[in-house]
């Protein structure tokens, strides 16, 4: 008996969601019943890759999308089912683009140095009406929103579901809170292996929309949907382990912000490769409107743009909150899970391996006084740069993989050259009577 079909027969499960992600982010699945799920695991679910978001043509042969049985999880508000991330093969070979086979291949690849990343990421949402165009909340109207207690509890039916939810998947949620924005609001669970936490991560959004459809409202990752407010972020926290993952090898309180020797050429690669970095970690033309955002009615962004790092200080892109690990506060709502973590793992083991520095340390609050840091680079000011500034970190590409680094540029770059032939109704109302 297969692994998936014993799961279905234990639970109750009538059906797979076969799932992957594509380069864009986008989900994609296939409904199996569970009378057939045992083929699939054994060859896949077939697709054909060019009707997604993947480098691939109409020529090229099925891609078998085949089901990792082990990260299983069943659908908590419709238990019949369960969705199981998949890795691409093509012809009996991985697909070299496919996200969560980039993120496999790296994960490997640090195990080989005997290191275990584990990350926690917080996910930001909005909560909008079905139409997408405001907040669904019409009292969510205060100027600092951020913690407030009667928005939380009048969404108090959305939240605490899907906390609910997390609660007995086992994921360990820790807390729930309305965020910066009206209608914002963020919900942790506990941090676990880099492939862990981004199956969680994908499963997480498409749980949070499911759940916000039931309840008649819409919810968005978006980067910066509402114009004034602040963006969702995806904040990551990040620390590697030894193998046995019991000790912390970025832990060393004789240190700096007790950041080991090895975590600070970690974090060197995240500083070294910071501006590629975002062409992953920012991947939407919107991104840019989060990153460069001006001060929100908040009073705050809560997003860098410059390439800076700390100590306990959330206006820079990394801060060290602790000993043993560090926040990157640069990835937005529309990253790609596997991506996201691939990235970081990519750019930790080329800092480690060029003993990269992180430059100087700043404690400085970088929204009052960032203009006074003259030689800290600056984050990409959209799109473009960032497709031009991973295009050009030919270092960065091989760590990720280079097929997969030419697929991901070519496909962002028809993305932006989509954006800069769509005429606006801003080009009308400044150009018209030039």
């Amino acid at each position: 008996m297969s692994a998936l079909t014993a799961f279905a027969k234990e639970n109750g499960v009538k059906y797979f969601m076969i799932s992957y992600t594509d380069l864009f982010g986008g989900q994609r699945a296939k409904l199996v019943p569970a009378e057939a799920v045992a083929d699939m695991e054994e060859g896949g679910a077939g697709f054909a890759g060019f009707a997604t978001w993947l480098d691939l043509t109409p020529a090229h042969p099925d891609m078998l999308a085949v089901p990792d049985g082990v990260a299983a999880i069943q659908l908590p508000w419709k238990p019949e089912v369960a969705w199981v991330p998949a890795n691409c093969v093509m012809e009996g070979a991985p697909v070299d683009q496919a996200p969560r086979n980039v993120l496999r291949k790296l994960v490997a690849e640090a195990e080989g140095e005997g290191l275990r990343v584990k990350t926690g990421i917080e996910a930001e949402f909005f909560l909008l009406t079905p139409e997408g165009d405001q907040i669904s909340d019409p009292f969510d109207t205060a100027a600092k929103p951020c913690y407030d207690q009667q928005a939380v509890m009048r969404r108090y039916d959305v939240i605490a579901e899907i906390c609910d939810y997390m609660l007995a998947l086992g994921w360990k949620p820790y807390q729930n809170d309305h965020e910066d924005a009206n209608g914002q609001f963020e919900m942790n669970w506990d941090y676990d292996d880099v492939l862990v936490t981004a199956d969680r991560h994908s499963f997480f959004k498409f749980m949070v929309k499911s759940v916000a459809e039931k309840h008649g409202l819409r919810a968005t990752f978006m980067p910066k949907p509402i114009e004034g407010l602040t963006g969702n972020g995806c904040h990551a926290h990040i620390s590697v382990w030894d193998l046995d993952g019991k000790v912390n090898a970025f832990a060393d309180t004789s240190r700096e912000l007790g950041l080991s020797e090895q975590g600070r050429h970690f974090l060197g690669g995240i500083m070294k490769h910071a501006e590629a970095l975002a062409a992953i970690t920012n991947p939407t033309v919107n991104s840019y409107k989060r990153i460069n955002a001006p001060r929100t009615t908040s009073g705050a962004t809560w997003a860098p743009n410059t390439v800076t790092w700390t100590g306990n200080n959330r206006t820079h892109m990394v801060r060290v909150p602790g000993p043993g690990r560090f926040e990157l506060r640069l990835p937005d709502g529309a990253v790609n899970p596997y991506l996201l973590q691939a990235v970081i793992i990519a750019a930790g083991l080329s800092g480690i391996r060029s003993q990269a520095d992180p430059g100087k340390r700043y404690d400085i609050d970088m929204y009052a006084e960032g203009h006074l840091v003259k030689d800290a680079p600056r984050l990409p000011l959209n799109l473009l740069d960032a497709i031009r500034a991973y295009d050009a970190d030919e270092d960065l590409k091989t760590m990720m993989g280079k097929d997969f680094s030419a697929s991901y540029a070519k496909m962002k770059m028809q993305e932006w050259n989509s954006f800069v032939s769509h005429f606006s109704r801003w080009e009308r109302e400044h150009t018209l009577d030039i």
